[in-house]
């Protein structure tokens, strides 16, 4: 598991960051969207997969979270 920000881009755009790899991709979808559970599999522009453990929706971002690599771009 490696810890990755989830952050808005320049463009306003929902994205993850992983420092390891300097990389910033964009978020496409996210299992879980609600108030009370986000996070689960998360599907980024690339194709690569994550999945973060669902938690209450923050309130603000960026936020760090730890997340698993489930499919490689």
């Amino acid at each position: 598991m490696a810890n990755v920000m989830i952050q808005y881009n320049e463009q306003g755009a929902l994205c993850l960051y992983l420092p390891k790899k300097d990389l910033e991709e964009a978020i496409t979808h996210f299992e879980f969207d609600t108030a009370e559970q986000w996070g689960g599999e998360v599907h980024l522009a690339g194709g690569a997969i994550y999945y973060i453990d669902p938690i209450p929706a923050p309130e603000r971002l960026p936020i760090t979270v730890r997340a698993k690599r489930l499919q490689a771009a």
